[in-house]
């Protein structure tokens, strides 16, 4: 799977993608972030779907139609807030992005985009979240899977470089 981190808001993205993943709260009814965004731009049918799958706990993954967004689902993930969890934060947070790629697999998905999982309010720091992300893509071995991108927010671009030598680490050229 070929990999790339880029600066771009993941709600209007040009390439050709089949899913995004939401960086969700618990409740999946939408919020600040990435994760108002996403709702925002995917209209009211996103929240009426969200409301029907009864939440999703942290390092799971959910996924729903992307009604007014180009792609053709949505997966909702679930990162740790660090404060409340640092010695498990690292595993939940694997989990989210091992049980996304898994989810789009199961969808038939090609190309999938993520955002930087839980390093917005939930406070996990981008470096170690960068190096878990990395790792958990690079290694997963897809059955449809051909591109992951990874979106830095275009007011986070500091972080473009922590997640690019992050991947550098973990992807063969």
């Amino acid at each position: 799977m070929k990999i790339e981190v880029m600066v771009h808001d993941i709600t209007d993205l040009d390439e050709p993608i089949d899913c995004i993943v939401n960086a969700a709260n618990e409740t999946l009814l939408g919020g600040g972030g990435v994760d108002g965004a996403i709702h925002r731009a995917a209209g009211p049918e996103l929240l009426e779907e969200c409301r029907k799958l009864g939440g999703c706990r942290p390092g799971e993954a959910k996924a729903t139609k992307a009604y007014r967004l180009k792609q053709n689902h949505i997966i909702h993930t679930v990162g740790p807030i660090y404060k409340l969890c640092k010695e498990i934060a690292p595993e939940i947070l694997r989990r989210c992005y091992q049980n996304s790629l898994e989810l789009a697999d199961q969808l038939g998905c090609k190309v999938i985009a993520f955002p930087s999982i839980a390093t917005g309010i939930y406070g996990y720091p981008v470096e170690e979240a960068a190096e878990i992300c990395a790792k958990t893509v690079a290694s997963y071995q897809s059955k449809s899977l051909e591109m992951a991108y990874l979106c830095v927010l275009p007011h986070e671009t500091r972080n473009l470089e922590v997640y690019k030598r992050a991947f550098a680490k973990y992807v063969s050229k």
